[in-house]
């Protein structure tokens, strides 16, 4: 691992009725252990898990490409503020790090076509082509093969957006292979109960009052998609 541990500090939250300051996970959880390369942000749409994820992103020095041209009609101020009131331990100094969203990753994309047009051996670094020739999930799992060789730490926000089931086992495959070798270490916020199967990692559930880890048989995804595939005519 590269971080061991994030300590949250509602104490100095500045405000308690705006989010994501007034989730009670947020309110009631003090510290998040990372005993293993590979850590999954499980839970509903809403509990914070991907706002923790970018906030933790931020407090670890990782830039995220965002398209600066996009502006929101209702803009919330506390957004983004959440990385100023945790703390990450690092195991052995600071690593570097990259971090990756479906949302986000085709401006990702476009900004390297563009250095790539003024110099074309970038994309060697890809493969050799563009990776806005290929489809998303392939351009996806080209990146994926070059960024995650070099040491780091990984934050992936539902990076199953754009992928199939066959892919997402293919990109499970890779996490894996990448954490094993012991140079990174990933943290998921994932509903894919496909990549959340990975038998060596930690999963975190925001779905209760407490973040707290959870098994993979106890997940809502796991539950629901057995069900529903042992009889899909009480759903349908």
């Amino acid at each position: 691992m590269h971080i061991e541990k994030m300590v949250l500090h509602p104490e100095r939250y500045p405000v308690q009725d705006r989010y994501p300051f007034n989730l009670t996970a947020f309110q009631k959880t003090a510290l998040i252990e990372f005993p293993a390369n590979i850590t999954f942000f499980a839970g509903e749409n809403g509990t914070g898990k991907s706002t923790l994820l970018r906030a933790i992103t931020r407090r670890c020095g990782v830039h995220i490409w965002e398209d600066i041209q996009k502006r929101r009609v209702d803009r919330n101020p506390y957004l983004g503020a959440l990385y100023k009131y945790i703390e990450v331990s690092w195991k052995d100094g600071v690593k570097p790090g990259a971090f990756f969203s479906a949302e986000n990753f085709q401006y990702h994309t476009q900004c390297i076509d563009d250095w790539a047009a003024a110099d074309p051996r970038l994309l060697d670094y890809f493969g050799g082509k563009s990776l806005l020739s290929q489809s998303h999930g392939q351009a996806i799992l080209g990146y994926a093969r070059a960024r995650y060789l070099r040491e780091g730490i990984y934050f992936l926000d539902e990076p199953e957006t754009a992928l199939s089931p066959r892919t997402q086992i293919a990109f499970l495959a890779l996490l894996r292979e990448m954490a094993q070798r012991g140079h990174a270490q990933f943290i998921v916020a994932s509903h894919s109960p496909i990549l959340l199967s990975c038998p060596e990692a930690v999963i975190y559930s925001f779905d209760d009052d407490r973040i707290a880890p959870i098994t993979y048989e106890e997940t809502d995804y796991y539950r629901i998609y057995k069900a529903f595939l042992e009889d899909r005519r009480k759903y349908v």
